[in-house]
């Protein structure tokens, strides 16, 4: 994909959550545009893996990885160290985050909204603080990585529905504080991707194929694709907000199925 994009050799992208879906495929795309990239994940195997994957699929890519958890802010310091060593961060991929549970408020497990809460959350909004100051003196991008969730709430999805809510909300507040800067902040909201997602919110590897049964749904690649263009247009432009649903999908809930 080109579409007259800019080039990235210069623009050193950090990518969290990037051991596995939108977040390796992210990193994918980003080395295939030309951007040295930056993996970050707790599952830091998976990461070795990923590299060697984007190596053999991109000749002459430059992939670095490193462990992170982002709930952790020592983790996180350490990770921002270890890419800052690499050079200037002009690419923000904030993508780590997670659903778990299916409950109803009344019966909703605490634990499973303290897992959304702080991952979805405080880390995301961590991740932007702390990186920030390095787009501004850099010029870059920040991708905030939201959901149709956020827009469209469904039943006992509130609080997972609360957290992608919440991001929109900052990200529109911070593009605001950022004018005047070289900085551009970017909101993607996919729909229902076939990634581990569902796997990790159901536990059930039975029960997350029933959720795209019979549709057609995005991959991380759609949504890696689009995260690329608006990263490769030019300065002068931003892609402020992007709704990105399967062709099968007109809302949250709503999907014609096969």
């Amino acid at each position: 994909m080109d579409f007259g994009a800019r080039d990235l050799s210069n623009d050193l992208a950090i990518i969290t959550g990037a051991s596995a879906g939108i977040g390796k495929s992210c990193a994918l795309r980003l080395a295939q545009a030309g951007a040295p990239v930056v993996l970050g994940a707790r599952r830091k195997a998976r990461l070795d893996e990923v590299k060697g994957e984007i190596e053999g699929a991109v000749p002459g890519a430059q992939v670095h990885v490193h462990e992170l958890d982002v709930t952790s802010r020592e983790s996180l310091a350490a990770f921002l160290a270890f890419a800052r060593g690499i050079g200037p961060i002009r690419i923000v991929v904030n993508n780590a985050g997670l659903a778990a549970g299916t409950g109803h408020v009344k019966d909703a497990s605490a634990d499973d909204w303290d897992k959304m809460l702080d991952t979805n959350v405080r880390a995301a909004f961590d991740v932007a603080r702390e990186t920030i100051g390095d787009l501004i003196k850099n010029g870059g991008d920040l991708v905030m990585m939201a959901s149709v969730a956020g827009i469209d709430p469904y039943p006992g999805g509130a609080v997972y529905c609360a957290t992608k809510s919440a991001l929109q909300t900052f990200a529109s507040s911070l593009r605001k504080e950022v004018l005047g800067h070289d900085v551009r902040v970017l909101t993607f909201d996919p729909g229902m991707v076939e990634t581990e997602f569902s796997v990790v919110r159901f536990s059930d590897q039975d029960r997350a194929k029933q959720v795209y049964a019979g549709m057609r749904p995005l991959t991380g690649d759609d949504i890696a694709d689009c995260v690329v263009f608006g990263v490769t247009r030019p300065r002068r432009m931003c892609i402020d907000r992007m709704l990105i649903l399967s062709t099968d999908q007109s809302s949250a809930t709503t999907v014609h199925r096969r």
